[in-house]
């Protein structure tokens, strides 16, 4: 019998070439990856049944399934016009048509990944092989471990472009988003809300700022995501300096899955706070504040807990550290990952896994790590006539919903320049392509004529399985900055998902010119320049 490593399976999936869904082959099994419109790699999952082929998985259960069954497309784009609640009957036809544009969306903007494995090796054990060696932000759609995506509106505007729809259609999804707003003000908590017990306790008190951002992390006691047995927050003051605040919750549970993991069980909870009880201290001193989170549990966490109790949930502004790193140390992807176990060998970070307290702060330090070799994300967007660059300076990226723009990060223990005006600069032009009807057709920029300029070491081959070690920083004016590696036989970027909605953004014509620039050591931004008539 063939054997298959795990490691190289795995290895694989992140290295495949995302492809549409509806090329996934109609008579194969195994291992896939579903890729998000960001071009992430967020599910990994397999073809155990015999009876189902990639095709039957991918393209019809994945894509069309119902978004309360484990159909993840279907699950993560249930939102915006693209939302129903297939429970309504008074909302169907308009549900129908949300649906059918979510169904259209993720042809258009979703991609998958699989692997053809025999039909005589042990799908599903290779299966829970790869889950347990995966990186958290590749699986973090797996169990519903990350909350449905914000609506992607000019990337819906483009789908409805293309089907042409007329006023009738485009009311109804109209009514649809107006529906899921108000679901999400006013959340119907499935299954019925848990009663609180009213008790006259005292919460631990919160410490006293100020702070400059926080950093959150939960333990639960079973797959349920609400229930939440410890709340860790790792509180940065200005100095950097990082003070833990931590309790344990009483979910009122019977059921408890992970005390294994976390060493949490009903015992260490009694006589804890719930959740009603530990939210008003929470909400108080990390309103207005950034919180960040180690992939996309906690939010979803917190968010199912406030679903139990039937409380609305907190309108924090939350960041990924998972993005922070993906970008801080590009080296680890498809290695080792972003997880915290994995940057707690890379980076030295010293800290027990799986206690909400020490992983908050594991959170918290990978944050401050990073600070000094990254571009930062900023709100509001600063125009791009208005960023500036100190000379000597490093920058720091944070990812968000807005545009990605570069930010001076002074360094935290520095004096003020005695200068009022230090010597600023913008980002370097190193080169101009213009933009042929191919690039257009084909999704690629041209770097020909500049092709030198950019670090060798993230020049790979012609191919991903020959992709090189290093990548660099791309920001194109999107939601999130792209990490891709050069093509140095075709001398182009090799991850081309975005640059469809690069062209189609700014209204790109064959003639028109891009111009690049290099705005800190791999990091470089790419701009549109019209052609003048």
């Amino acid at each position: 019998m063939m054997r298959f490593s795990a490691e190289d399976l795995l290895s694989a999936l992140l290295e495949a070439a995302p492809r549409p869904t509806s090329q996934a082959p109609r008579d194969a099994r195994g291992l896939y990856g579903l890729v998000d419109h960001h071009g992430d790699l967020r599910y990994i999952g397999s073809t155990s049944s015999t009876d189902q082929t990639f095709y039957e998985r991918i393209h019809r259960r994945h894509r069309t399934g119902s978004e309360g069954m484990s159909h993840y497309f279907s699950a993560m784009y249930n939102t915006g016009r693209m939302w129903r609640d297939r429970t309504d009957p008074l909302t169907k036809a308009d549900g129908d048509l949300a649906k059918a544009l979510r169904n259209e969306f993720v042809i258009d903007h979703c991609r998958a990944v699989w692997l053809p494995l025999p039909d005589t090796v042990d799908i599903a054990r290779l299966e829970a092989e790869v889950l347990s060696l995966a990186p958290d932000h590749v699986i973090a759609w797996n169990r519903r471990r990350m909350q449905a995506y914000d609506e992607p509106v000019d990337l819906v505007e483009g789908t409805l472009r293309r089907l042409g729809w007329g006023a009738r259609e485009k009311a109804a999804i109209e009514r649809q988003r107006l529906r899921f707003m108000s679901a999400m003000v006013s959340p119907v908590a499935a299954p019925a809300p848990k009663p609180a017990t009213v008790r006259q306790m005292r919460v631990t008190p919160f410490p006293e700022g100020p702070f400059r951002f926080f950093a959150l992390d939960v333990e639960t006691a079973n797959n349920d995501r609400g229930s939440i047995c410890q709340i860790g927050v790792a509180c940065v003051r200005p100095d950097n300096s990082i003070e833990t605040w931590v309790t344990y919750v009483d979910p009122q549970e019977e059921r408890w899955v992970f005390t294994y993991l976390h060493g949490i069980s009903a015992r260490t909870v009694q006589g804890a706070p719930t959740f009603a009880e530990v939210l008003p201290v929470l909400r108080d001193a990390l309103n207005g504040a950034t919180v960040y989170q180690h992939s996309g549990f906690d939010r979803s966490a917190v968010a199912a807990a406030c679903g139990n109790c039937g409380l609305p949930v907190p309108q924090w502004d939350w960041r990924d550290s998972v993005n922070v790193a993906r970008v801080a140390w590009p080296e680890l992807r498809g290695n080792a990952g972003h997880g915290l176990a994995s940057l707690k060998q890379h980076l030295g970070l010293k800290f027990e896994h799986h206690d909400a307290g020490e992983d908050a702060r594991a959170a918290a330090e990978v944050v401050l790590r990073s600070e000094g070799i990254q571009l930062v994300r900023t709100r509001p967007p600063v125009p791009t006539g208005q960023i500036l660059l100190v000379a000597d300076e490093d920058f720091h990226l944070i990812e968000d919903d807005d545009n990605t723009v570069l930010v001076v990060q002074e360094p935290a223990a520095a004096s003020m320049p005695s200068d009022p005006n230090p010597c600023k600069h913008t980002g370097r032009h190193i080169g101009t392509t213009e933009i042929t009807r191919g690039n257009l057709d084909n999704n690629h920029i041209y770097l020909r004529s500049f092709f030198d300029k950019f670090p060798a070491d993230a020049i790979g081959g012609s191919n991903r399985a020959s992709a090189a070690q290093r990548e660099i920083a791309v920001d194109w004016g999107g939601a999130t900055v792209v990490m891709t590696d050069l093509d140095g036989q075709k001398k182009f970027f090799r991850k081309r998902a975005w640059i469809r909605e690069f062209f189609e953004r700014h209204g790109a014509r064959a003639g028109d010119m891009v111009a690049v620039e290099e705005v800190a050591p791999y990091s470089y931004r790419v701009a549109l320049q019209r052609r003048i008539s």
